[in-house]
């Protein structure tokens, strides 16, 4: 299988479904949440509400309006994942495939003055601090959470946000999504786009057109320079 080695200023990383997997604590927390919204549809939801923001699939699925009402919910929603992860056997969150060796390959960079990678998430600070020392994941510097932009993926926000807090341009970063709205987010912010199949299908990916499409991060090695970082990419 080829592969191509290309050298970015910084990796902007998604988090669920990216480098971590919290399908088990989602699934328990839109069943917890069905108690009080018995209308939804919990295998709809999880179709298409992966890479949205809490909030917006609150408003958007339990017709939650009220602010004060729709903050207190996201947080109750996103403590529930954490919480129902292991409920009925179920296997936690987890650090996928590929990204333990990648995070080693990128923390001597964590103490020099540019930052090289950081992760743009959707979901919020309280939850994202969690669930990545869950998984002993350390924070990055300039880590980007939901409440840090107006507007989330699909729009540009969340990694325009990152390329700057990086120091650095947005078409010289590389973004790692897993999820369709989160590729065009990249897109939209002009930077390159890696999609991992490791939430939604081939097809769903293609769909969206990243300039790279890979099974999951087992098949990407990362080497961190004085002015930025090379990735290596094994195409499947």
């Amino acid at each position: 299988m080829p592969t191509t080695t290309l050298h970015f200023d910084a990796i902007l990383f998604d988090m669920d479904g990216t480098l971590i997997d919290s399908t088990a604590g989602v699934v328990g927390a839109w069943e917890l949440f069905r108690e009080t919204y018995p209308w939804i549809d919990v295998d709809d939801i999880l179709s298409s509400s992966h890479g949205v923001r809490t909030v917006e699939n609150l408003q958007r699925h339990c017709k939650v309006d009220d602010p004060v009402e729709l903050e207190n919910e996201a947080e109750r929603f996103e403590k529930a994942i954490v919480t129902t992860s292991h409920d009925n056997g179920r296997k936690g969150i987890v650090m996928l495939l590929g990204v333990r060796e990648i995070m080693n390959d990128l923390a001597p960079r964590r103490e020099q003055p540019n930052q090289v990678w950081t992760i743009c998430t959707s979901a919020t600070r309280a939850y994202a601090t969690l669930a990545l020392e869950t998984v002993g994941i350390s924070l990055p510097d300039g880590i980007v959470f939901a409440e840090d932009v107006e507007k989330g993926k699909p729009q540009p926000d969340p990694y325009l946000l990152g390329a700057k807090r990086c120091g650095v341009k947005p078409e010289n970063c590389l973004v790692v999504e897993d999820a369709p709205a989160g590729i065009r987010s990249g897109r939209a912010a002009g930077c390159k786009t890696l999609g991992l199949i490791t939430s939604h299908s081939r097809q769903q990916m293609e769909e969206c057109q990243p300039d790279f499409l890979v099974n999951n991060l087992s098949s990407v090695t990362v080497e961190a320079t004085e002015n930025g970082v090379n990735v290596s990419i094994t195409v499947n």
